[in-house]
């Protein structure tokens, strides 16, 4: 059998998120990395007593949304047996490398907060990003044109996040909905990702990334996917290419769920926060099984579904 782990975006943080995580011995170097590039606050305590908006700041999302991925990853261990394909969602792709082991987890985090911060610098105020269902792609492909808007990322079931000004986006939102939109949401996220908008933060990151000590390949049993294309990560330089391209161009969610379903996956475990992209996977792909971390009180349970769903 074939798993496939899921590395959850921003959007989902939330004082639990690390209920599974925090108190695991080999996840604690994770945290402790984390903390100093938060300002040596330890992020199991700026979940728990930081607001919202906070949690929602562009830097922190990341960094938190990222180790959670890492820490998760560290605490099932070798829970993760058998044959395995790696997905991120927009900085879970990040994260996807981390987990993989191509690249070191601090060296993750660290590539996370440069990530986040090549982005802010090149956004422009009042920038974000506008989720909206029920809109074939040529329709959302007219009223982009119309509102000077582009698609950030591509989801099943006719689902697509936009990216551009507010004042854009409020327009084509109310644009939508006169076209009976199924769902029309503001996303918490505060710049215009995976548009041409931050073309810059793409070529100051792939310069970061050119710093970084690769574990290339992987192991035989694993598969990376990247996030523009949905195709498997074959050469390094490539990959790391894509990787920071990934800022600037489109995310083809669908495709890289259809990639894992190609590359044999029958069990989806995503790693969190929250459980939206195993939702999605429920929603596209009829027979297959597909939990979030959340989803489990312990790692135990945990386990244990790996054990039946995973590790044959």
């Amino acid at each position: 059998m074939t798993l496939a782990i899921l590395c959850s975006g921003q959007g989902l943080q939330h004082p639990d998120m690390f209920a599974l995580t925090a108190n695991v011995p080999e996840a604690d170097s994770l945290f402790k990395h984390a903390s100093k590039l938060l300002g040596g606050r330890d992020p199991r305590d700026i979940v728990k007593t930081e607001t919202y908006e906070c949690l929602h700041q562009n830097r922190i999302s990341q960094i938190l949304c990222v180790l959670q991925a890492l820490a998760a990853a560290t605490a099932l261990g070798n829970k993760v047996a058998g044959r395995v394909v790696i997905a991120g969602y927009s900085v879970g792709e990040l994260a996807a490398w981390g987990v993989a082991d191509i690249m070191s987890m601090a060296d993750t985090l660290d590539l996370v907060a440069r990530r986040a911060e090549v982005m802010d610098q090149s956004t422009n105020p009042g920038d974000g990003l506008l989720f909206v269902r029920g809109l074939s792609r040529e329709t959302m492909d007219n009223l982009c044109a119309d509102h000077h808007v582009d698609i950030a990322i591509v989801n099943p079931g006719d689902a697509f996040v936009l990216g551009g000004s507010r004042a854009a986006l409020e327009s084509l939102g109310l644009a939508a909905k006169s076209l009976r939109a199924k769902n029309v949401v503001e996303v918490p996220v505060e710049v215009a990702s995976h548009t041409v908008r931050l073309t810059r933060a793409s070529e100051k990151f792939r310069r970061s990334l050119s710093h970084i000590r690769l574990h290339f390949p992987p192991n035989a049993d694993l598969r990376i996917l990247s996030g523009i294309d949905g195709s498997p990560v074959i050469q390094a330089e490539a990959g790391l290419d894509k990787l920071a391209a990934q800022l600037s161009q489109t995310v083809l969610w669908t495709d890289c769920l259809q990639g894992c379903i190609e590359a044999g996956a029958n069990a989806f475990l995503e790693l969190g926060p929250g459980a939206a992209l195993s939702d999605m996977v429920a929603g596209a792909y009829q027979g297959v099984s597909t939990r979030g971390l959340e989803d489990f009180k312990t790692l135990e349970g945990a386990g244990a579904w790996l054990a039946i769903h995973a590790s044959a």
